[in-house]
């Protein structure tokens, strides 16, 4: 699909509510959302019905030219097969008609871009890990969500209620007057709905086109802020002028984990499903799973609105914001801090302040990974071989310099952004006094004149970089003997 457009002077923006339908409603919204996962399920196994008999045909031996033909994902494609066999396939005949077009085409598009993105991923056109093939959604296991992008989408004046097409006006359980307010203005135009099921409750969330105010402006536009994030002090803010601030963790998950085992408990003392027997579960244990589930989703709603008013504090006050480009997925390996790492949520953090930081024009710089922030002296930049995690108090060996940590390294990230450098910007460039790295890891190079005084050594222990080298030799000379014999 082509990747919409916004008009000049227009950002594309979501506003999302929570809904409070009856029970037919909520009936109503959840056939939606079936028949997208059903449009899904379909075109999955239609697709894959090719690759599997091309499969089987080449297994017999058949010429290439006589296999099955490949069955298209395209959208279209899908759209148009699906109208044709919708009327007659009895995983649809005699209830299609009962929801909306939009759900089928919902789950199509969904199809379609699972597609596009495995075919990237194999053929190494796509970032990140790699993309497996397309595979059914489950009844019990898939998210309960439903995109419309034609009809009747609209917010009505009362601003309490929101029409969808086929769902008709749904009450909502907060004001919508954050959006009634521009498209009465005519500086918002809503573009498409999507109604979703989660944290035990549904809302609506609308893709809508806004005018921005183009005069908004950092409250202090000149001065960068360096954010350094973490476990215990949520983040430590230090701009350019020098003023430090730390930011405590609210820690929601650890304060709610006793209440959280309790109830985790009484689930466990209940008759719960089970698959394997075909057991049901009895009324208490969906009483006592309902209970615990809602705590789990205040934890969630509390860390949200924490995360929202931080970043918007941060983008709203200074000029240009600095922030690390941390290993998240690593972190979480560590089966010691992955609790707390998952509840400070580094990684929402910095999405945010992304896109703050262009609603109020200030400018938004990603520290390398490897950049080292903290083993870096913040006042001479000196830099260190080794920091420990368990060192939270900073000392420097050339200039004697004792900071807290964190404040070391959000001050190096704030002067990553206003000092102009000759090298990388990476500590540790030619030019940049540092001491002997004596085991020292693999991107905090150490200085020119260290290397020369030890042959390209430092401190007599061969250097990371150097160590792949003589790896890589080892194994040419391994891969080359056979030759040579």
């Amino acid at each position: 699909m082509k990747k919409f457009e916004p008009r000049p002077g227009f950002v594309v923006q979501a506003f999302r509510f929570a809904l409070d339908p009856n029970a037919t409603q909520g009936q109503r919204l959840r056939s939606h959302c079936g028949a997208a996962r059903a449009a899904y399920n379909w075109a999955a196994c239609w697709v894959m019905a090719s690759w599997w008999q091309r499969k089987a045909e080449e297994s017999y031996g058949t010429p290439e030219e006589e296999l099955t033909p490949w069955r298209p994902w395209s959208l279209p494609e899908l759209r148009k097969v699906f109208n044709e066999v919708k009327k007659t396939d009895p995983r649809f005949a005699g209830w299609w008609e009962e929801n909306s077009k939009e759900a089928y085409s919902t789950g199509l598009a969904n199809a379609a871009a699972a597609f596009d993105n495995y075919a990237k991923s194999k053929r190494g056109q796509r970032n990140g890990k790699r993309v497996g093939m397309p595979r059914r959604k489950s009844k019990h296991k898939a998210r309960l969500a439903c995109r419309f992008t034609t009809g009747t989408i609209r917010v009505e004046p009362d601003r309490r209620r929101v029409t969808l097409p086929r769902l008709g006006t749904i009450r909502t359980h907060e004001s919508t007057r954050k959006l009634q307010r521009r498209i009465a203005n005519n500086t918002a135009r809503i573009l498409s709905a999507t109604v979703r099921f989660e944290r035990g409750r549904w809302f609506a969330s609308f893709q809508v086109e806004i005018q921005r105010a183009t005069d908004r402006t950092p409250a202090r536009p000149d001065v960068a802020a360096g954010v350094d994030l973490g476990v215990k002090c949520l983040a430590v803010i230090a701009d350019s002028q020098g003023k430090v601030r730390f930011i405590p963790n609210p820690a929601h998950y650890d304060s709610a984990l006793k209440q959280l085992k309790r109830l985790s408990r009484r689930v466990s003392r209940r008759r719960g499903p089970d698959r394997r027997t075909g057991q049901k579960p009895s009324r208490r244990w969906h009483a006592a799973n309902t209970e615990r589930n809602r705590t789990h989703h205040r934890v969630a709603n509390l860390r949200a609105d924490a995360l929202h008013k931080l970043t918007t504090n941060i983008t709203a006050e200074y000029g240009t914001v600095v922030v690390e480009d941390l290993n998240v997925a690593g972190m979480l390996r560590n089966r010691r801090l992955a609790r707390r790492v998952a509840d400070a949520g580094f990684g929402e953090i910095r999405r945010q302040s992304a896109y703050k930081t262009d609603w109020t024009g200030g400018t938004h710089v990603v520290a390398d990974r490897w950049y080292p922030s903290s083993k870096t002296c913040s006042n001479c930049r000196a830099v260190k071989a080794k920091l420990p995690l368990h060192v939270r108090v900073f000392t420097c060996d050339t200039c004697d310099l004792v900071i807290d940590r964190d404040a070391n390294a959000a001050r190096n990230l704030a002067a990553l952004a206003t000092t102009v450098t000759t090298g990388t910007g990476v500590a540790g460039d030619p030019g940049v006094q540092a001491p002997n790295p004596r085991g020292a890891d693999q991107k905090t190079r150490a200085t020119t004149h260290s290397r020369k005084a030890t042959g390209g050594r430092a401190g007599g222990v061969t250097l990371p970089h150097q160590r792949q080298e003589e790896t890589r030799d080892r194994h040419q000379d391994t891969e080359a003997q056979p030759a040579l014999r």
